[in-house]
């Protein structure tokens, strides 16, 4: 059997970026602006802030549990099992329920040079979502290199976006700074956490790096480095030029045709394609792996035939939540709320397992970074309901003791949280990879 190569530094920033700077990116700084006003842009340097923890916390757990099976795991090995079928859960309804928002993110930008709309939105995300399910069922997989090449191509697009329209910027788009008080800050930081799923991805590519407390720093302050820029980059820009249409369903399609004229929006339409179907791709395929190790702890799955559970899942959930929005029943943040809420109860799971496991620097990066995903869980308002739900029915299910989980999912023993020091004098000061 071939051995799996190893990442070189520069592919594993590029997964890394790939997976924060996904099609969210797309709308999330103008949706923010919608809630928020200008004041969003306070919202966007708190989560980044968090976001430095969450990414210290991850590579702690990565490192210490490497041959784990990701966020259930790291969940079982600091709060028991029901602790870590609950996390898993989430993520799994998270991917189920957030499949079909990215690909409406997409259908926005694919329906905008033809004037958009609910409708023809709508129908472009149901053939996003088409075409991705039958992607993921024929086990295709974003490789290394497309991954790179699409960070690129983002990153480039936001660049012109933001520095050719940066002479239509207004300095009284500005004010009033807080049109809808202060407290909206919360409902804005919640939305925009979907941005940064992603952190809890390392997992599966730290065995695959060489030389992990070398490379994963550098790594780490690259992928960093770059998302903090661009987000805050394209959250200015859209608040500066766009000012009242900020809150539009394709901010920065609208910033491109400020930039380059009316060619903008189709640029844009086909760069939201391609991140569309390459980061639903890759967390459908993460997703189908979690699946499988829930599975393994219930028993064994019939022979010679895989599950398509979460393909119907996400069919069913994508049929559901698009005809909601075409027939404007929901609107995009109700459609965004959900996902991200059950993404939120995951951080908190792991986080807080984090707090058992971890110690020094580590453990106050836990604690801190915990407190502070349940103060924006605090703000996710109804979608704490559907949370709740997904968590008592993950916890309330039954493990079968008879059969071990197969090898790669595996947990090593943990040593007592006072013998375990990770990220202190090690060079592995935070951050993640995505699978």
């Amino acid at each position: 059997m071939s051995q799996t190569p190893h990442l070189s530094t520069v592919r594993g920033t590029a997964l890394y970026i790939g997976a924060l700077l996904g099609p969210s990116v797309l709308l999330l700084p103008g949706l923010a602006a919608d809630l928020a006003g200008p004041a969003s842009i306070l919202a966007w340097i708190g989560l980044l802030a968090l976001s430095a923890l969450l990414a210290r916390v991850f590579t702690a757990l990565g490192t210490l549990l490497p041959k784990s099976g990701g966020v259930a795991a790291y969940a079982e090995a600091g709060l028991g099992p029901r602790a870590g079928r609950a996390v898993g859960w989430c993520f799994l309804v998270g991917v189920v329920c957030g499949a079909p928002v990215v690909c409406l993110i997409g259908g926005s930008y694919v329906a905008a040079p033809f004037g958009g709309g609910r409708a023809l939105s709508g129908g472009a995300a149901a053939v996003l979502l088409a075409v991705v399910i039958a992607l993921t069922l024929g086990g295709a997989r974003a490789t290394t290199t497309a991954q790179l090449v699409l960070v690129a191509l983002l990153v480039v697009m936001i660049a012109v976006a933001v520095i050719g329209s940066a002479p239509a910027a207004r300095t009284a788009n500005w004010t009033p700074f807080a049109p809808h008080g202060w407290s909206a800050l919360g409902s804005a930081a919640s939305v925009l956490m979907l941005s940064f799923v992603g952190w809890e991805a390392i997992a599966p590519l730290v065995t695959r790096l060489r030389n992990p407390s070398r490379q994963l720093p550098r790594i780490i302050l690259a992928a960093f480095t770059v998302t903090a820029v661009v987000y805050l980059a394209l959250a200015f820009a859209t608040i500066s030029v766009l000012g009242g249409r900020a809150g539009g369903a394709v901010p920065l399609a609208d910033l491109l045709r400020v930039a380059v004229g009316p060619a903008g929006p189709v640029i844009a339409a086909a760069a939201a394609v391609a991140l569309t179907l390459a980061a639903t791709n890759a967390y459908l395929s993460g997703a189908a792996a979690l699946a499988a190790e829930l599975r393994a702890r219930r028993g064994p799955a019939p022979t010679g035939r895989p599950s398509r559970g979460l393909q119907l899942g996400v069919f069913g959930s994508g049929a559901l939540l698009l005809g909601a929005s075409a027939s404007g029943l929901v609107s995009t943040a109700q459609l965004v709320a959900l996902p991200t809420t059950l993404f939120l109860t995951v951080y908190l799971g792991c986080t807080a397992a984090a707090i058992r496991l971890t110690a020094g620097r580590t453990r106050l990066a836990a604690a801190v970074s915990c407190a502070a995903v349940a103060v924006v869980l605090a703000f996710a308002g109804w979608a704490l309901l559907g949370a709740a739900v997904v968590v008592g029915l993950g916890a309330s299910t039954r493990v079968s003791r008879r059969e071990p989980l197969p090898p790669q999912f595996s947990l090593p023993p943990v040593q007592a949280p006072s013998r375990v020091r990770t990220g202190a004098g090690t060079g592995a000061a935070s951050g993640g990879i995505p699978g």
